[in-house]
């Protein structure tokens, strides 16, 4: 199986790196990040028999995707399976961030995921599966992380209506909703700042990777990883969104002041860090 993996130099797309090359699979992985790239290409090729491609490219950049669509496809190059997992999130309130990093949610969370699953459909074998990394946050009305779920959210709806879509065609669509992901030392804070609720929904990489994987092969079309999770899933439905909202708006703002003051540079603003939490 040949599978293409978008933000594969962070903590999922690493981690779904090393499930899929577990699994046998040959890989193709892109990212922005150059360096983390070609390490983790170096240690999984140390480890596992499967031929490993790594792709430099800014998803934002419509004509790089194209670049290196075309170089895919000039070598031939079909895929079983792609799994979407570049995204991001800057923390923290709406008009405390400048426009540019509000557009900047929008610009790789959903133009740049739509573009590259566009394109690479139409290097796609039969059957084909497709993973769209949605969240735990897409279910709520979020203040303070407001682009960010809608965003998500948008993902989620987009999944499901695409898996019907494509059924006929033989494509399964899966939509992952994790809550917290264990990722770099800045989500290890935030996590924690958040206190019992966020250990709680936090989940295990390895343990997603794994389900993930098995749950699009088979068929699924969503995938709520944790008892706890899917327990918010479906009891928040049943208040009104307007108080759902102000109850998440209560945790976050204590949780963000919390976590400011136990950041090693006090001076940084929430408004400046990019956090890949997965919720």
């Amino acid at each position: 199986m040949n599978v293409f993996i978008t933000g594969a130099a962070g903590g999922l797309g690493r981690a779904m790196a090393v499930e899929c090359a577990e699994r046998g699979y040959n890989i193709v992985l892109t990212d922005c990040d150059k360096i983390h790239l070609e390490q983790i290409k170096n240690g999984l090729s140390r480890q596992f028999d499967v031929n490993i491609e790594t792709i430099v490219c800014d998803l934002t950049d419509k004509d790089a995707v194209m670049t290196m669509v075309q170089y895919l496809d000039s070598k031939h190059m079909r895929f079983d399976m792609m799994l979407n997992i570049a995204g991001i999130d800057n923390e923290g309130a709406f008009v405390s961030r400048e426009c540019d990093q509000i557009v900047d949610i929008i610009k790789v969370n959903v133009e740049a995921t739509l573009q590259i699953t566009y394109e690479i459909l139409k290097l796609r074998n039969t059957p084909f599966y497709i993973v769209f990394v949605s969240s735990l946050a897409s279910q709520f009305p979020m203040p303070l992380k407001a682009t960010y779920a809608a965003s998500k959210r948008f993902l989620f709806d987009f999944a499901l209506s695409l898996s019907v879509e494509l059924k006929a065609s033989d494509v399964s669509v899966l939509a992952l909703c994790p809550g917290g992901l264990v990722t770099n030392p800045t989500v290890i804070q935030a996590i924690d700042a958040q206190g019992f609720w966020g250990k709680a929904t936090t989940n295990r990489l390895e343990i997603v990777s794994r389900k993930t994987i098995q749950k699009v092969l088979h068929g699924d079309t969503v995938y709520f990883p944790g008892f706890l999770n899917n327990l918010f899933r479906f009891i928040t439905p049943l208040l009104p969104r307007g108080i759902v909202a102000n109850l998440i708006h209560q945790r976050w703002i204590k949780s963000q002041a919390k976590w400011l003051k136990t950041c090693r540079e006090p001076s940084t603003s929430i408004a400046d860090t990019i956090v890949k939490q997965g919720i």
